[in-house]
């Protein structure tokens, strides 16, 4: 997920697998009973609606033709805009003219649920075959939402041209990414404003995560990033800013192109950019980011998965659909097959020979769930920019790290 779309979050995540039971529902308009399936002994008529967006509704027809052929259950399929499909769908449910299934990035379930528009999903017997940060992707304050099928996060991708190094720490990185004698040693992108999502992995690997968790694991509004943690970061970010190993006028493109272009022997950066260096025909290798702290680095996962409506009058045939179907190693590869995103279940992502899919696999595995609630749109502006702005020395470290939790903590509590 990049930053752009992290920046967008509304909602509200936990890091807890517990799980919870079915929601109460009531008919839609939209549904007739023109095919039946047997769950849990008894037959139910009913076809299934499922909104997806125009990149992924292509794929959806295609798992939803298998789930067909295997339940004969009808599934009908509506493209909708990414931009303002979770809008739709809450201004729709309340209506009973939503649909039964939304894919959606985990981002928007807080404000699915605040809405009371999506209903809870009881996966608490295949839990243990997601990875955590897929489960966090779906779980709400302790209620499981949806079924996850994909993760995305950013990674260490090396240049096996220039080195073969696989380093465990920063500064081994930057050691050997410096025995290439290129132009970058190391390169990411950063900007004028800054980019915490790209650089997070080193932060928490200071033991600063953005905010803090409650003993259930849900993420508070109370922020984690200040205190001498976070000011270690910020020292951290001023040195090698001082060395020129981060520098704003590094935008996403030009970090992209310099390592294609062989500048680099090191990126941090997603697989919406590893496509291009395979096209290059470039020799590339996808690693966990090493970290910088004392702590192994988390970075930002997004979780893709499907979330049922609060209002489906066929509760039974979504069970189906998600329980068990989705919720198997079987769906989880097919959505693999025709999307080409890490799968949720390390057990299906282990099997899959891409190395690029395996490399982003094993980084986001213990990565850290994108907070969405609500108050995190306070945080993106100030976070980025002081970053910014203490690699190239316009403010000092510690003052600079200071001033942005006390502007964040004021931002907070004007929501």
């Amino acid at each position: 997920m990049r930053r752009g779309i992290a920046m967008t979050t509304v909602g509200a995540l936990a890091l807890t697998l517990a799980a919870c039971g079915g929601t109460e529902t009531k008919p839609a308009d939209n549904q007739t009973a023109t095919s039946t399936a047997e769950a849990g002994g008894e037959a139910v008529a009913g076809e299934l609606t499922i909104w997806a967006d125009d990149t992924r509704s292509s794929q959806v027809k295609e798992l939803a033709a298998d789930f067909t052929k295997e339940y004969g259950v009808k599934v009908n399929v509506v493209q909708k805009s990414e931009s303002d499909m979770n809008k739709e769908f809450i201004s729709q449910v309340p209506t009973g003219k939503g649909p039964d299934l939304i894919v959606l990035a985990h981002d928007r379930l807080g404000e699915l649920v605040a809405n009371g528009v999506v209903g809870t999903v009881d996966i608490a017997d295949k839990a243990g075959q997601f990875s955590e940060a897929a489960l966090a992707g779906v779980t709400y304050q302790g209620q499981t939402y949806g079924v996850p099928y994909a993760i995305e996060n950013v990674a260490l991708v090396r240049n096996n041209k220039l080195t073969k190094a696989e380093p465990k720490t920063f500064d081994e990185m930057i050691a050997e990414g410096k025995k290439a004698n290129v132009e970058y040693p190391f390169i990411v992108q950063m900007g004028d404003k800054g980019d915490p999502y790209h650089f997070y992995g080193f932060q928490t690997s200071f033991g600063a995560p953005v905010f803090k968790q409650d003993e259930k694991g849900s993420y508070t509004t109370e922020l984690a990033l200040g205190g001498d943690n976070g000011k270690k970061f910020a020292q951290w970010l001023a040195k090698e800013g001082n060395e020129k190993v981060f520098d704003p006028a590094i935008s996403g493109e030009i970090a992209k192109q310099a390592f294609l272009d062989g500048k680099a022997a090191f990126t941090v950066t997603g697989p919406w950019n590893t496509g291009a260096f395979r096209e290059a025909n470039m020799d590339i290798t996808v690693l966990p980011i090493p970290q910088a702290g004392d702590q192994p680095a988390q970075p930002f996962v997004g979780v893709q998965a499907f979330f049922p409506s609060a209002k489906t009058q066929n509760q039974l045939l979504v069970n189906k659909f998600l329980i068990d179907y989705l919720a198997t190693p079987a769906a989880q590869q097919k959505m693999y097959d025709i999307g080409k995103r890490v799968p949720a279940m390390p057990e299906v992502a282990s099997k899959i020979s891409d190395p690029d899919v395996q490399g982003f696999s094993a980084a986001g595995e213990k990565g850290a769930p994108m907070p969405a609630i609500p108050e995190m749109s306070a945080v993106w502006d100030f976070w980025g920019v002081t970053e910014a702005d203490i690699v190239t020395g316009k403010q000092a470290a510690d003052a600079a790290w200071d001033t942005m939790v006390k502007n964040i903590e004021g931002a907070i509590s004007k929501k």
